[in-house]
């Protein structure tokens, strides 16, 4: 049996961990009675924890946004992984938080125990993060986009395309997809009456959140990383193309990225390539320098450049 002091930590860890508890679940999980659970869910109260409690079928216990933020109980990795982020963010695409961050994780890593400081210290002391590649993107701008995409709020904004022309857009906002050198909202356009990408870095803020709209199936079947790499590597091309390669999707992956092409499994051992280029020159010698076999499914042009690539190299280094 646990003591009262300890039964209200791991009470607080529980109702931190999910949105809802059952009474009776909750209180099978710390092995007390109800009327027990009842009387520590005051007391949290009294702390200032603001626990809310329903009854009826479907009732039971739950945080309710409160006036103020209480303590939160991690454990060691969680603990860890929000300040390796806090880290991260200090250091990232994102501007407006990097001093936020940096006194964020200073606060946390103070009240660490001795065993988790040193795990930390090591983390700190070793990774070294490279300047970033991609723009700066707004915070406030990213968190009202990504409170939009969970409220399914309409939103407004002045946008600016690739050739330097400014445009109001009104649009369903889907999700924020990162590739790992810009932010992508994923929206659908209510004046184009189609499903497109917003580079957020070309997003003027502020952005004007509207009406509520009706929520309708995402592009790529819901898989917005997908529907991003295809509107990057794939659909602003002429020449496209579809390419088997022989070897593990996870394995290329790490040598394709999302902008470059959009990978698709085919078994444990192969996977296909769909990508683009503005001629089929680029895309053929891009292939040669995969240490990979592949087939070309399609079109037949790129089979042909290659080929004639392919005696162009063995003439390079033929007897002379």
């Amino acid at each position: 049996m646990l003591t009262s002091s300890s039964r209200l930590l791991r009470l607080l860890s529980l109702l931190q961990a999910r949105r809802h508890w059952a009474g009776a679940e909750l209180a099978e999980r710390l092995q007390v009675h109800p009327r027990t659970l009842r009387r520590d869910v005051d007391r949290l109260r009294e702390l200032g924890y603001p626990i809310e409690a329903s009854s009826g079928v479907g009732g039971g216990y739950a945080f309710r946004p409160g006036q103020a933020l209480p303590p939160l109980l991690l454990d060691d990795d969680e603990a860890l992984a929000v300040a390796i982020a806090l880290r991260t963010a200090a250091s990232g695409m994102v501007g407006g938080i990097e001093e936020t961050a940096l006194r964020a994780v200073v606060k946390l890593e103070q009240v660490m125990p001795a065993r988790l400081r040193k795990r930390a210290d090591a983390l700190r002391t070793t990774i070294t993060p490279l300047d970033s590649i991609g723009p700066v993107i707004d915070a406030t701008l990213l968190a009202a986009l990504a409170s939009a995409c969970r409220d399914q709020l309409s939103v407004r904004f002045t946008y600016t395309d690739i050739r330097g022309a400014a445009s109001e857009r009104w649009v369903d906002p889907q999700g924020v997809v990162h590739t790992g050198s810009r932010w992508y909202l994923v929206a659908w356009d209510r004046g184009r009456e189609d499903w497109r990408t917003f580079r957020l870095d070309r997003i003027q803020p502020p952005a004007t959140m509207g009406a509520h709209f009706a929520p309708r199936p995402g592009p790529e079947g819901g898989d917005l990383k997908a529907f991003v790499s295809r509107s990057l590597a794939v659909s602003p091309y002429s020449a496209q193309a579809r390419i088997v390669l022989h070897a593990p999707r996870e394995v290329m992956a790490q040598r394709i990225p999302a902008t470059y092409g959009l990978l698709e499994a085919i078994d444990v051992e192969r996977c296909v390539l769909r990508c683009g280029a503005h001629a089929l020159d680029h895309l053929t010698y891009w292939l040669l320098a995969f240490d990979v076999d592949f087939e070309v499914l399609e079109p037949v042009e790129l089979k042909e450049r290659l080929i004639r690539a392919g005696e162009r190299v063995a003439r390079s280094v033929g007897p002379r």
